[in-house]
């Protein structure tokens, strides 16, 4: 199991490489499928199956699959045809999928090897994962925390400097169409 962890862990960290260098956004999308599906192996190889498929369903499945439609239905015009035109280019899916045959070679080698291995199934209580999370875990539940509050702040401010630019457009363009109308005094004779 040591080594199975470390081919998902190394599957894992090239293809969240891959996800950060692609340039279009359904290559990284494919890259970041299989980057967790390698999240996956790494749970079930450190004895957490239940987490592990919770992560095939809904990240790699679910969310994954409406980030691809998403991706899909933005790329309007005609460009996009062009686009999918590269997309189907049987090279662009190389990468993934070399990375994704490790992945399947490696969950084959672990089925084979855990048939000898019979979990265990206990039940843990809510109360024993909170205590758990705030004694134990407490500074990786606080980054963690931080981490969010840091995008969401980014979020907020990536928000306001559009709505200032749409503002000082707003007022540039008002400004100008002042500018360019002749000034009128009131009380002037013609």
């Amino acid at each position: 199991m040591v080594t199975a962890f470390y081919i998902a862990s190394a599957v894992a960290i090239a293809a969240t490489i891959m996800v950060i260098t692609r340039t279009q956004a359904v290559h990284a999308l494919l890259y970041l499928i299989v980057s967790l599906l390698s999240v996956a192996v790494i749970f079930f190889c450190l004895g957490a199956p239940f987490v592990a498929v919770l992560e095939i369903i809904i990240y790699a499945g679910a969310i994954m699959v409406l980030f691809v439609f998403v991706m899909m239905l933005l790329n309007l015009g005609p460009e996009s045809a062009q686009q999918e035109r590269q997309w189907l280019n049987p090279r662009m899916y190389i990468g993934p999928a070399v990375l994704s045959l490790v992945l399947l070679i490696e969950l084959v080698y672990m089925i084979n090897q855990g048939l000898a291995t019979v979990y265990s199934p206990t039940v843990v209580a809510p109360r024993e994962v909170g205590i758990s999370l705030f004694t134990t875990y407490v500074l990786g539940v606080e980054l963690a925390g931080m981490l969010l509050l840091a995008g969401l702040v980014g979020a907020f401010h990536l928000g306001r400097r559009r709505e200032r630019r749409e503002h000082g457009t707003d007022t540039t363009t008002q400004a100008a169409d002042t500018e360019s109308s002749p000034n009128v005094t009131v009380g002037e004779d013609s």
